[in-house]
């Protein structure tokens, strides 16, 4: 049970943060570089790897193990996110400087929504045990739609509009433009939203769907409500410079979506065992727990998602560089009949 004070403490940290990144880092409009999107993306890696190696110091090894399996889960997952997010701000034609700002406000909007789903599914299950056999058979249906979507999900991704953005659209009067960085302007003795800030909300409202894979997801590793949201904090916290470092790269992650489904059936199965242990349900061995189905340690679960994510990437990597060789053989290829076809004769 975390003391009431330490949850102040955390949430205070987090809207530090938060505000720091946008009062310091992205105050000014700009496109980031490379080398700028690399060091806010380490240092933010850096701070969620020291916070979970402070669990030891208050906590345990195993609070430390939940939150680390959850925080690799959670970055893992929310790289899918990006494909989404660079959807949609394509959609919205979004200008380039102020991409970071975008971000960073729709992630601050995602973020306060995951802690309302968090909190939710965190009263849910500790009142209805039965709810894990819901979480374990949504993620493993989850998991099959991944699979079935597999590269086409990072490659052929659009962009529909949920019901949150068709409503606020029409109750909000919007301008067909952008008005610099403002989000809503006076023209005309009328007050009107821009574009800034229907891409805004459209990326925070958008999350709520990826929100519906990866809460589950974590409660499949811990129910510790604290370990769910720090995870799910510091995974999101530096998804705005991940998008920049790995935006060239996002289409070469053709194996990702397979991973992601992999691991979400493996924290399906794990969620259903959980379920069989704590059992209730009358029509199931009586009402009585199940204990012949074996429990999955926390180091296990977190050595297997570590090597899902790494040999997925890997295996990326691997494929698109080799079919990047080819086309460029072929190419060199063709190049050299032509030269041939147009070569006087002797």
């Amino acid at each position: 049970m975390t003391h009431d004070y330490v949850w102040l403490i955390t949430i205070a940290l987090i809207i530090g943060l938060f505000f720091f990144d946008f009062f310091v880092v992205v105050r000014k409009p700009h496109e980031p570089t490379f080398r700028e999107s690399v060091s806010w993306s380490v240092f933010y890696i850096v701070l969620a790897l020291v916070f979970g190696a402070s669990f030891y110091l208050w906590s345990d090894s195993t609070a430390a193990a939940e939150y680390f399996a959850g925080y690799v889960t959670e970055k893992s997952l929310s790289i899918d996110n990006l494909f989404v997010f660079l959807v949609i701000m394509s959609r919205f034609a979004v200008p380039a400087k102020y991409r970071q700002r975008v971000l960073l406000i729709g992630i601050g909007i995602a973020l306060v929504l995951r802690g309302l789903f968090i909190a939710a599914g965190a009263a849910v299950l500790e009142n209805f045990s039965w709810a894990f056999y819901l979480f374990g058979a949504f993620l493993l249906w989850t998991a099959i739609s991944i699979a079935r979507e597999g590269a086409e999900h990072s490659t052929h991704a659009e962009y529909k509009e949920n019901r949150a953005m068709r409503y606020v659209r029409k109750v909000l009067p919007a301008t067909d433009n952008y008005r610099g960085g403002a989000l809503i302007v006076k023209e005309h003795g009328k007050r009107f939203v821009t574009p800034m800030l229907l891409v805004m909300l459209a990326i925070g409202s958008t999350d709520v769907l990826f929100a519906l894979d990866s809460i589950p997801a974590i409660f499949g590793l811990t129910q510790d409500p604290y370990i769910v949201f720090t995870a799910n904090a510091f995974a999101l916290l530096g998804l705005r410079q991940l998008f920049f470092v790995v935006e060239g790269l996002l289409r070469r992650l053709i194996y990702l979506s397979y991973g992601l489904a992999v691991i979400l059936v493996f924290i399906g199965i794990k969620l259903v065992f959980e379920a069989l242990h704590l059992n209730e349900l009358p029509w199931i061995n009586g009402g009585e727990p199940v204990h012949v189905v074996p429990e999955i340690p926390i180091w296990f679960s977190l050595s297997f998602i570590l090597a899902t994510v790494t040999i997925a990437a890997l295996a990326s990597m691997i494929v698109t560089r080799r079919r990047a060789s080819v086309v460029v053989v072929e190419g060199d290829h063709a190049d050299v009949v032509r030269a041939d076809v147009r070569a006087p004769s002797d």
